[in-house]
C-alpha cells in the first residue's frame, strides 16, 4: 500500500477536483492506487450528488443557441458563481442548449436524452459532475423555439462567454422577409424582452387567472373611493390597460427609442420588408428566478467541514 501524502491527495484533488476529504478516502479505500482513486470518486458520483442534493443550487448559467429558425435556451444550477466560471461546467452547459436544440427543449425528455460520448443521460452526466465540481449541479430546465419561415434569434446578457450567461433570451418572428434584416429586428427584440420581462406576446395570450387577479386587487384599492360604480369601473378598466402596457409584449414601449409601441415596431418592419412580420414566440430565462436562495454562515459551514 501506497503511503498517502499531503502530496498524492494534492495531485488527486487537481485531476479531479474533488474535495480534499473525499481525495484522502478515495485513496484510503484505493490502497494509495491514483488512477483508481480516480475511479473510485467517479463511481461514487450518484452518491455525492444525493449527498449534495439538499443544498440549493442557484446559481450557475443560462445557455442558448440557435440556427436559422429554430432555437434553444437552457438553465444549469450549481451553488456558487466560482463554478460558473469553471471551463468545465461552461462547456457543459453550451453542450446541453445545443442537446436541447436538437430535441423538444423540454426539461424531462431533456435530461433522458444521452449526453454524447460519457455513455450516460445528461442527468446522469450532471451528477457526474458533482465528484469532480464538488457541488450540487442540476437542469433545471430548457425550451425550445421554431417557426417554419422566419428566424428564431437569441441574446445573451451579462455574458460569461459566447451562448452563456445569466439571462438568456429567444424570440421568433414568422416573416417570409430578408433574413438579415429580420435577425437584426430580432436581436433588437431580444433585448427588449430581456429589459422589460414581457408575460405574453399579445393580450390574448395572457394568463386568464393573471387578469383576473390583477383586476381583484385594483377592485380592492379603488372600492372605498366613494366614486359612482361606473366611474370605478372605467378607473380598473385604464388601471387594466396600463397593466397590459406592462406586461405584454407588443402592448409595451420599445426600449430602443423609448416612444414606439412594439406592435407599431412590427408594423413598421413589415412595410421596410415587403412582408408581414409577427413575434412567433419568446422565452426569457433568467438565471435563479423562482428559487429562494437559502442564507448560509459561511464561517459555520467551513467549521462543520472541519469537525468531521
Amino acid at each position: 500500500m501506497a503511503e498517502i501524502t499531503a502530496a498524492l491527495v494534492k495531485d488527486l484533488r487537481e485531476k479531479t477536483g474533488a474535495g480534499m476529504m473525499d481525495c484522502k478516502k478515495a485513496l484510503a479505500e484505493t490502497g494509495g492506487a491514483l488512477d483508481a482513486a480516480v475511479d473510485w470518486l467517479r463511481a461514487k458520483g450518484l452518491s455525492a450528488a444525493a449527498k449534495k442534493a439538499g443544498r440549493v443550487a442557484a446559481d450557475g448559467l443560462i445557455g442558448l443557441t440557435t440556427s436559422g429558425n429554430a432555437g434553444a435556451v437552457v438553465e444549469v444550477n450549481a451553488e456558487t458563481d466560482f463554478v460558473a466560471r469553471n471551463d468545465k461546467f461552461q462547456a457543459f452547459v453550451r453542450q446541453v442548449a445545443d442537446i436541447a436544440l436538437k430535441g423538444d427543449g423540454k426539461s424531462e425528455s431533456l435530461k433522458a436524452t444521452a449526453y454524447p460520448g460519457s455513455g450516460r443521460t445528461v442527468d446522469q452526466e450532471a451528477a457526474n459532475l458533482v465528484a469532480t465540481i464538488g457541488e450540487n449541479i442540476s437542469v433545471r430546465r430548457g425550451a425550445r423555439l421554431a417557426v417554419p419561415q422566419g428566424v428564431v434569434v437569441g441574446y445573451v446578457h451579462n455574458a460569461a462567454g459566447p451562448g452563456i450567461g445569466k439571462i438568456g433570451v429567444l424570440v421568433a418572428l414568422n416573416s417570409a422577409g430578408d433574413k438579415a434584416k429580420l435577425e437584426a429586428l430580432g436581436r433588437q427584440l431580444a433585448m427588449h424582452v430581456a429589459a422589460s420581462n414581457p408575460q405574453a406576446v399579445d393580450i390574448a395570450a395572457l394568463d386568464k387567472a393573471t387578469v383576473e387577479r390583477e383586476r381583484a386587487i385594483l377592485l380592492e384599492q379603488v372600492k372605498d373611493s366613494g366614486k359612482p360604480a361606473n366611474i370605478v369601473e372605467k378607473m380598473i378598466d385604464g388601471r387594466i390597460r396600463k397593466f397590459y402596457q406592462e406586461a405584454v409584449l407588443l402592448e409595451q414601449t420599445f426600449v430602443v427609442d423609448n416612444e414606439t409601441k412594439v406592435a407599431k415596431v412590427l408594423e413598421n418592419a413589415a412595410k421596410d420588408l415587403g412582408s408581414p412580420v409577427s413575434v412567433g414566440g419568446f422565452f426569457r430565462f433568467q438565471l435563479g428566478e423562482g428559487i429562494e436562495k437559502k442564507q448560509t454562515d459561511f464561517a459555520a459551514e467551513v467549521a462543520a467541514q472541519v469537525g468531521r
